[in-house]
């Protein structure tokens, strides 16, 4: 397990890899240590900006390299975004390591977590946060298919779909109090009323009946938080979702869909 003296020795030792390797022309910090709230639980979250003459296959090759030679890595994915991508590290010792490569183009803030070490950014391109009108049809497209899988008795499926429903409604709620709506970042923020209010959508079992009211719970709660958001789609949209969360009259399956 990691500590928090070797997770800043790992940072520091990458961010003097990065000032010693010429097709780095400039790095970053991202998340926590960006806006200081670090704590024992905080991983490496590096923006390396590869130089123009630089080959971005080869900085990734060679940085990977030095991630398992050097700081022992196990494992590593890649998350694409444009023409960045986030090479995300698992080390031996638990801590997570996510160095993201960026073409010297494109390295700018596009968020309030970024703090420059070295190098020039190009001015901040704030990417646009989650909206409401999102979160309100991801959360109903979520309800559709907790209905079909309870009406299945396809319960893992059921639950899967109600806590994709359930986390859309509480990033609603996150937006209407101006807490962070992503990953689940800002829940743990909410008031304490409103967590007890959303502690109840989560079943306390994968029967029928218990799937059935924690759906109906969260549906109640989902319709008050678009009431909030937007008064009009709710008056349009508040009868549909109602019917959705009432399975007593749902005839036979038939074919998944």
């Amino acid at each position: 397990m990691f500590t928090g003296e070797t997770r800043e020795r790992t940072r520091a030792a990458l961010v003097s890899a990065a000032h010693a390797d010429p097709d780095i022309s400039g790095a970053a910090h991202l998340g926590s240590a960006a806006v200081s709230h670090l704590d024992a639980w905080s991983d490496v979250d590096l923006a390396l900006c590869v130089s123009p003459q630089a080959q971005m296959n080869e900085v990734l090759a060679s940085w990977t390299e030095r991630l398992y030679r050097v700081h022992e890595a196990v494992t590593h994915f890649d998350v694409h975004r444009g023409e960045i991508l986030y090479r995300v590290f698992l080390l031996r010792n638990t801590l997570q390591v996510d160095l993201s490569f960026w073409p010297a183009n494109e390295f700018r803030a596009v968020g309030p977590k970024f703090k420059l070490i070295f190098g020039t950014a190009n001015g901040p391109r704030i990417s646009p946060g989650v909206s409401a009108s999102e979160l309100v049809g991801m959360a109903w497209l979520y309800a559709l298919h907790v209905r079909s899988s309870i009406a299945r008795s396809r319960f893992l499926q059921a639950e899967y779909m109600l806590s994709g429903m359930k986390s859309q409604t509480i990033a609603l709620a996150c937006l209407r109090h101006r807490l962070n709506a992503v990953q689940g970042r800002g829940f743990d923020d909410l008031p304490d009323d409103q967590k007890q209010e959303f502690i109840k959508c989560c079943p306390s079992s994968l029967s029928a009946a218990e799937l059935q009211r924690a759906f109906q719970i969260t549906m109640r709660r989902l319709l008050a938080e678009i009431r909030d958001a937007d008064e009009t789609l709710a008056t349009k949209i508040e009868p549909t979702l109602a019917a959705i969360a009432q399975l007593g009259n749902l005839s036979s399956p038939g074919e998944p869909g």
